[in-house]
């Protein structure tokens, strides 16, 4: 090859780089063709980082030219290699991954070494060992390539690096190293995609037809170079990047940062430190300003403003640099608020979208094995069901309205079943709602796919099948990132052009998964982006790149530098003999990025968080370094700029506690326990009963006391009812309420173990029961039936109000008296105090509910006291049923005409209300 056929042009970091450059391109154009007015430059190709940057060189060109001219033809790398045909057989990243990940699970002692609890813990080892063998594989693969595939230069280069460690180093990291090394030479054949992409680069360095220019900010990386070196072989090139030597940058910056400066000779260019000349202007060349904010959302809210100020100065190309990205979303957010789009360039994780969540949630389902809080999160989800079969929905008109009905009949029939998982339990839950039952049953017959050892085409097979019977494939498709995902899973294994060479590895659901799981996280979303007033970004997307004005976010020591990643395996001695980046280099590329951002744009505004957690948080040490140099050299501080923001007069409301009064939803039926509701709390009453708000039944694996007192309830009726229908001795009965005890208890605890302690707690009570049930008797009272169902309407002056209820028990005396009893669990103690404060009125209900009248009412205590139950009368029975349907008339007849309901009830009715959220109590 011809040396003179590779020319290098370097151009200073500055506002007028792409101006710079034109001259240049149009200089070797002009000079390759010995036209000085040339303007139709269509036989050469401009290389470029993105094609955002395209845009700037022809803008460059057209200042430079003027007029009428045809621009060269512009590409990226990646852009040109794809206008060739598909390199047959070469892995796609996903398939890549998984067969070293099948290699890596067949050996314990990788588990061992890495603390694997389960295969799928290496699959982010064979992910980060891959990334080596890529890293390895740009850094080595020109001089393999050179050496006509020969290893043996390699082997000896891998052996020096590795002697540059210590010997205790060495020892420690001998087994992670060799791994590395061995995977990265297992990788190196016509599968692999980074050598798939070099073939292919040195295809079009030998069909060159056509001279090229090469664009970038940094320094070719080694592909890239051999790349340029091959294409100059044939056809002249011509490379621009940055200059890195001293003179050709602003003193201040040279001085503070003396690591970003070049200072290897190359053909008679600078080799002089930056301390080696006089320098008498310390200006920037930038209006570089401070922000030291005092929170987060004090940082953002600065942010957001500055934004909002320069737009309405007539900015109209802003860069936000999110080096902190809690704080940019955040200032994104506010900047929404106020209607101004943020062009986000750096995106986010795919794993973090709501379509992503609709994957998740199936997979949650799927491994839970219909775990009810699993199930109800997959069916809330708006990606579900919606274009599912017309006949597994109600009909109805709204599709959106007949799905949310369907969620929410199965939500309440599992929470009021109490019923936690497995999807033979749930499907039964649902025998009394057909359409809910088939839509779950459709839920199960997809997830008992998920089963067994599957290639990836088939795993991808049965997902897509379940996505489509779902309808959740239609949903993602309307969806941006939904559109993407779709994508994504198709991608893992796409066929090969031969199927015999599918690759035919065998994997679980769970390895199915996490592969997903790391695909998703590994996958960036950008929004489409429409108005790019404001475009956020990271500090390496600023290359070249030129704005009116930019607000670096987190410009803390924290953040800038941002935090070197773990090099796993390599330390940073082996990776510098390799040619590998290190921490070092990265840093530097960093630094140089800052002062590219500095020298390119003409307003810079450096953000941070000067206290953190009550802790002085400093600005980054870099911009304490330049802060130090113009102190030092007698030259302006880098000012301090705060935005003002607004001030808004609000005018104060004071809240009161509310009172709402709603005549037109007068109830014209009543509970017992709706009425002590009402004497409780009105505003209690009015959100609940009047509303008719009320909070779902919480699922719990353990039995609450509510049970308890059902499974008593359903004891005791059994019992007296066999008593009353088979007269038995007083001393066979205890025997007898033990057995029908068992026999309930032992079908609930089949269901749920947690049971047994209240069955022991009630194993305690059945002596004392029995010996107070037989007292109860020989005072001559006799059971006559339990769990009643009473309606009776009360009569009121203009409408008509339907008390209605179920009372535990009914015994009536020789003389035909009827009795009221309702059992409590609870001890005498609890319930004396019950029936002294006079705020509860359920036996004197019950009285007004029965059919007929009744003399005595009583509650049983279902707890013992000194080893014995008993219960407790009602006193002034009578009166106590006059007093309180007059009591019913009157408030009822209030609420008809519109009395207010306040928020009025005490501390203890107030520490467990399902509504204290919306009278909001404390606040007032």
């Amino acid at each position: 090859m011809s040396p003179k056929s590779l020319k290098s042009v370097l151009i200073a970091p500055s506002a007028s780089f792409w101006r710079s450059a034109a001259r240049a391109l149009l200089a070797a154009c002009r000079e390759r063709s010995g036209d000085a007015g040339q303007r139709d430059f269509a036989d050469w190709r401009v290389v470029l980082p993105t094609f955002a940057h395209a845009q700037q060189l022809k803008a460059a060109l057209n200042a430079e030219l003027g007029g009428t001219f045809v621009p060269p033809q512009f590409f990226t790398l990646s852009g040109w290699l794809m206008t060739l045909p598909p390199l047959p057989n070469v892995l796609h990243g996903s398939e890549r991954l998984m067969r070293l990940y099948a290699e890596l699970r067949q050996h314990g002692w990788l588990k061992k070494l890495f603390t694997a609890r389960r295969n799928t813990d290496l699959l982010p080892l064979a992910q980060t060992l891959l990334a080596l063998s890529d890293e390895l594989t740009q850094a080595m693969l020109p001089a393999l390539h050179a050496a006509g595939g020969d290893a043996a230069d390699l082997d000896q280069r891998w052996q020096h690096a590795l002697e540059q460690l210590s010997p205790d180093a060495r020892k420690i990291l001998s087994d992670e190293t060799q791994l590395v090394w061995s995977i990265w030479k297992s990788q190196l054949d016509a599968d692999d995609a980074i050598a798939a992409r070099f073939a292919q680069t040195l295809q079009v360095a030998e069909q060159a037809s056509q001279p090229m220019a090469w664009i970038s900010s940094v320094a070719p990386e080694p592909l890239e170079q051999a790349f340029l070196d091959a294409y100059a072989a044939r056809q002249p090139v011509l490379t621009i990047t940055l200059d890195w030597r001293a003179p050709a940058l602003l003193p201040t910056y040279t001085v503070a940062w003396p690591e970003m400066v070049e200072t290897a000779v190359d053909d008679g260019g600078y080799a002089g430190a930056p301390g080696d000349r006089q320098i008498d202007d310390w200006a920037l060349s930038t209006e570089l300003t401070l922000c030291a904010a005092q929170s987060v959302e004090d940082e953002a809210v600065q942010g957001a403003q500055m934004v909002i100020d320069w737009l309405q100065a007539g900015k109209t190309n802003l860069a936000i640099v999110a080096q902190d990205r809690v704080v940019a979303r955040r200032i994104r957010a506010l900047l929404e608020r106020a209607q101004i789009h943020v062009a986000d360039e750096t995106g986010w994780k795919l794993s973090t979208t709501r379509a992503a969540s609709a994957i998740s949630a199936w997979f949650d389902v799927v491994t839970a094995r219909g775990e009810t809080t699993a199930l109800l999160d997959l069916l809330k989800s708006p990606f579900v069901l919606n274009e599912a079969p017309s006949d597994l929905l109600h009909d109805a008109q709204d599709s959106v309205a007949n799905k949310s009905a369907l969620v929410m009949k199965i939500e309440l029939l599992l929470r009021r079943a109490n019923v936690l998982g497995e999807w033979r339990t749930v499907i039964n839950a649902l025998s009394a709602a057909p359409a809910e039952q088939k839509a779950v049953s459709l839920l199960a017959q997809q997830a008992a796919q998920f089963s067994g050892r599957k290639t990836l085409r088939d795993w991808i097979a049965v997902t897509s099948g379940t996505l489509d019977a779902l309808g959740i494939s239609s949903a993602l498709g309307a969806d941006p990132a939904g559109q993407q995902i779709l994508q994504l899973l198709q991608s893992i294994a796409p066929p090969g052009n031969d199927v015999t060479q599918d690759y035919a590895g065998l994997f679980s659901f769970p390895e199915w998964r996490a592969l997903v799981n790391l695909q998703l996280d590994d996958t960036s979303f950008i929004s489409a982006i429409n108005d790019r007033r404001v475009v956020m970004l990271p500090l390496n997307g600023a290359r070249l790149r030129t704005f009116d004005a930019v607000l670096v976010v987190g410009a803390d020591a924290d953040h800038l530098p941002s935090q070197p990643q773990e090099t796993l395996f390599f330390a940073n001695t082996v990776r510098r003999e390799l040619g590998l980046a290190t921490r070092e280099s990265r840093q530097r590329q960093q630094l140089r990025d800052v002062v590219e951002l500095l020298a390119m744009n003409p307003q810079v505004v450096l953000s941070w968080q000067a206290h953190k957690d009550g802790e002085p948080n400093p600005v980054s040490p870099w911009i304490q370094r330049l802060q130090l140099t113009l102190a030092r050299h007698a030259a302006p501080a880098l000012p301090e700029r705060r935005a003002t923001i607004a001030a808004q007069s609000l005018q104060p409301t004071p809240s009161t506690m509310p009172a709402p009064a709603a005549a037109q939803l007068t109830p014209t039926r009543l509970t017992a326990s709706a009425y002590n509701s009402f004497i409780a709390c009105p505003y209690q009453f009015f959100a609940r009963r009047m509303l008719g708000l009320a909070s779902l039944d919480e699922l719990s694996d353990l039995p609450e006391k509510r049970d308890y007192g059902g499974w008593l309830h359903e004891i005791l009726e059994t019992y007296h009812e066999t008593l009353r229908d088979q007269p038995c001795p007083p001393e066979r009965r205890e025997a007898l309420l033990v057995d029908i005890s068992k026999k309930l208890f032992d079908s609930v605890i089949a269901r749920n173990p947690a049971a047994l302690g209240y069955y022991a707690r009630w194993q305690k009570v059945i002596a004392a029961y029995v010996v107070w049930a037989n007292e109860h008797e020989a005072l001559g009272w006799r059971f006559v039936f339990g769990e009643q169902a009473y309606e009776k309407p009360l009569p009121l002056p203009d409408r008509e109000l339907t008390l209605h209820g179920r009372i535990d028990r009914i015994d009536e005396n020789d003389e035909g008296e009827r009795a009221v009893l309702d059992y409590k669990t609870n001890n005498l103690i609890v319930l004396n105090k019950k029936l002294k404060d006079h705020e509860d009125h359920q036996l004197a209900f019950y009285g007004l509910l029965s059919d007929r009248p009744v003399a005595a009412a009583h509650y049983v205590a279902l707890e013992t006291t000194k080893d014995k139950v008993g219960d407790v009368s009602a006193p002034d029975y009578d009166e106590a049923q006059r007093a309180l349907a007059a009591q019913i008339t009157i408030n009822v007849q209030a609420i008809a005409s519109g009395v207010g309901l306040p928020a009025n009830g005490i501390e203890s009715v107030c520490q467990y209300c399902d509504v204290r959220g919306l009278c909001r109590k404390g606040a007032w």
